[in-house]
């Protein structure tokens, strides 16, 4: 099914037909364009044929599982998830949302709030960033260090790569749009995460531990992300934006 214009699109994926076939129901009720899929196979057909404008996931499903569909969503497709999950996977929900998921319900929930939470991530991606902040091919220039928004790949000063997770990508870009601000957890977890301060108040700081080993030359002493006592984290640093093939 191709959604028109003025609905947005939503896929389901969810290998329980019983809650399946009455939630898209429902969600069509609501205004939505709904596809169904039964598996992450069926998804990726799914998505071939039309690419939605956000995916409903559930994590235990036979085969491909929803964490590792979420993964190809979020990296190579750049679509927003929500997932739905199980009282009992509390630790997949984690890391689902490290690996970039814009939210969860646990099951069962209300179907209304499930509505206000995908309205809520379409108005999220929908306002976007700012017209100049919208060229998003421009790279973002910091201390000798270059962060190319596509590709998401990080360079240190000698040109080498550093691997960035998904958690860690959002943190640093987070930075770098706002450099010299401080940033307190619960704007940072809005900022990364949305909806998911309860699960992530200490996550911020394990992130940003892991993102101190890689950019700073002492992780224990840092001079790039420092720590604001009482506030959260700012970053130290002049950052400028040039085109991908701009000189620093």
């Amino acid at each position: 099914m191709n959604a028109p214009s003025e609905s947005p699109h939503i896929l389901l994926v969810d290998d329980e037909q019983s809650l399946r076939e009455p939630l898209a129901e429902y969600l069509a009720g609501q205004g939505f364009a709904v596809t169904e899929a039964e598996s992450a196979a069926a998804a990726r057909a799914r998505i071939a044929e039309s690419a939605p404008d956000l995916v409903l996931l559930d994590i235990m499903m036979p085969g491909e599982d929803g964490l590792s569909l979420c993964r190809h969503l979020v990296e190579a497709r750049r679509i927003p998830v929500i997932f739905l999950t199980a009282r009992t996977e509390a630790t997949d929900r984690i890391v689902g949302l490290e690996l970039g998921a814009d939210d969860y319900v646990v099951k069962p929930f209300e179907p209304r709030e499930l509505v206000a939470r995908i309205r809520t991530v379409l108005r999220r991606v929908a306002r976007g960033a700012s017209p100049q902040e919208q060229a998003e091919d421009w790279h973002y220039l910091f201390e000798g260090w270059r962060l190319d928004p596509l590709k998401r790949k990080l360079t240190d000063p000698e040109g080498i790569s550093v691997p960035l997770s998904t958690a860690e990508f959002r943190l640093l870009r987070a930075l770098l749009d706002h450099p010299r601000a401080v940033l307190d957890r619960d704007r940072l977890l809005d900022m990364v995460q949305g909806r998911t301060a309860h699960l992530f108040d200490r996550a911020v700081d394990n992130q940003v531990s892991r993102l101190r080993r890689k950019i700073e030359a002492d992780s224990r002493n840092p001079t790039l992300i420092l720590t604001v006592r009482g506030g959260g984290y700012r970053l130290a640093a002049e950052v400028r934006r040039a085109p991908p093939d701009g000189t620093p």
